[in-house]
């Protein structure tokens, strides 16, 4: 069978695809039993508050408490409270790990909700596939995961890269300088990326990484500066893609020959850099706080409101909140039936919820239907849409990787 065929048919399958997978039982077992009808609904909340990558993790849980709010004000799930349990991991995965077995082992959640970095979410990964417990994770990630505990709602290289890189050569060149922090997101995001460029006629001149949290780029700028890439591709993240970007207009370089095209770059870094040092580079994303639908208008007042209006909305708090509705949808479905981390993900396949970026699905891989989007940001720390996708774009967390395919069944081989 060839993988796209595949792909469709499991597509076409929904949420029977998901029901009654063997080693995934109904009953939640082991030290956490099944929550009985009628009391809160423990979930916890694990998104870091401190630390290196906080600049940006701490407004996802600021997106994801707000919708919880909301829905508790509105009269919960089924007459049901959602009750939070909140760690602060503090930007490191050992943390991550260590909060989550708490979360899991002593708060008894029946779902997690968290994480920014892939290095903390693969640190969660042991604990809730050991546990049989249900992690939701709001970031655009690297793909190559095939998890049946974890409910991805970011972007994945296809829905982020497959458009942009192809793009980004036939407006600039196709000589590009892959630039990230090192742990596992941006190395396989570049993988990708170096894919695309030799199946297009591209070419690296030159791949750095540097360590989480790192703030001095005069070197790399002074490198950039002798190489002359047509592109300069970004997968850095929080302070590190701050600090970049603060050097690379500094040392006066110029975005209409040598921008920065980015992955990871939203309103809350622009915001930490400057509008005018951020205007005229690109980010790829299913989502923009300018979006113009209801659902964004109102969920932007209410972030506004709530969180001050110096604060902004950005494609990685916007999958913050609306996994929480997700998680409503699914418990909503279940009804009398027990509340386990399995009934939930399987409950979750086939929900549809209108976003503030558009009506996105759960795919039957656990990964979501998103709307991809190419933006330049604008002097006003907001972007201009350059591309925007007609319908929704089907996740592919294995999308480079011809031989395998992620399905409701697991890691398949094609």
């Amino acid at each position: 069978m060839k993988r796209r065929d595949l792909l469709k048919g499991m597509a076409m399958g929904g949420v029977a695809g998901v029901t009654g997978l063997g080693g995934f039982p109904g009953v939640w077992t082991g030290r956490n039993a099944a929550w009985a009808a009628g009391g809160d609904i423990p979930v916890g909340v694990l998104f870091s508050k401190t630390g290196a990558v906080a600049v940006v993790e701490s407004t996802l849980h600021d997106a994801c408490m707000m919708a919880i709010e909301e829905i508790n004000d509105s009269g919960g799930i089924n007459g049901r409270k959602i009750r939070p349990f909140v760690e602060d991991p503090a930007s490191d995965p050992a943390t991550f790990a260590d909060r989550a077995n708490r979360l899991v082992r002593r708060d008894k959640v029946v779902s997690i909700f968290g994480s920014y970095t892939s290095a903390s979410r693969q640190a969660v990964l042991p604990i809730v596939e050991g546990q049989n417990n249900l992690y939701w994770y709001p970031t655009l990630y690297e793909g190559r995961e095939c998890s049946r505990n974890v409910m991805y709602g970011g972007a994945v290289p296809n829905q982020q890269q497959q458009d942009f890189v192809p793009w980004l050569k036939e407006k600039f060149g196709g000589r590009f300088y892959l630039l990230g922090n090192n742990y596992v997101y941006p190395r396989e995001e570049n993988n990708v990326a170096r894919k695309i460029l030799k199946d297009i006629g591209g070419e690296v001149v030159n791949e750095e990484y540097v360590p989480l949290g790192h703030d001095s780029f005069s070197s790399i700028v002074s490198r950039i500066r002798r190489e002359q890439p047509d592109v300069i591709f970004s997968t850095l993240v929080g302070d590190s893609d701050v600090a970049f970007q603060r050097e690379y207009h500094g040392a006066g370089l110029d975005p209409e020959v040598m921008p920065v095209a980015s992955l990871t770059r939203s309103e809350v870094e622009v915001k930490a850099i400057g509008g005018e040092a951020a205007a005229g580079h690109f980010s790829s994303a299913p989502y923009f706080m300018g979006h113009e639908s209801a659902e964004n208008e109102k969920f932007v007042e209410a972030y506004l409101k709530k969180y001050g209006k110096d604060q902004v909305t950005h494609f990685v708090n916007e999958a913050a909140y609306f996994q929480v509705y997700q998680f409503k949808a699914a418990v909503e479905a279940l009804g009398s039936e027990q509340l386990t981390p399995s009934a939930i993900r399987d409950a979750a396949v086939g929900q549809r919820f209108m976003a503030p970026q558009g009506e996105i699905e759960i795919d039957g891989n656990l990964h979501t239907h998103l709307w991809p989007k190419i933006g330049q940001w604008q002097v006003n720390g907001q972007v201009k849409v350059l591309r925007d996708s007609k319908s929704r774009v089907a996740p592919e967390p294995y999308w480079a990787y011809e031989d395998q395919v992620c399905t409701a069944e697991g890691l398949q081989k094609v």
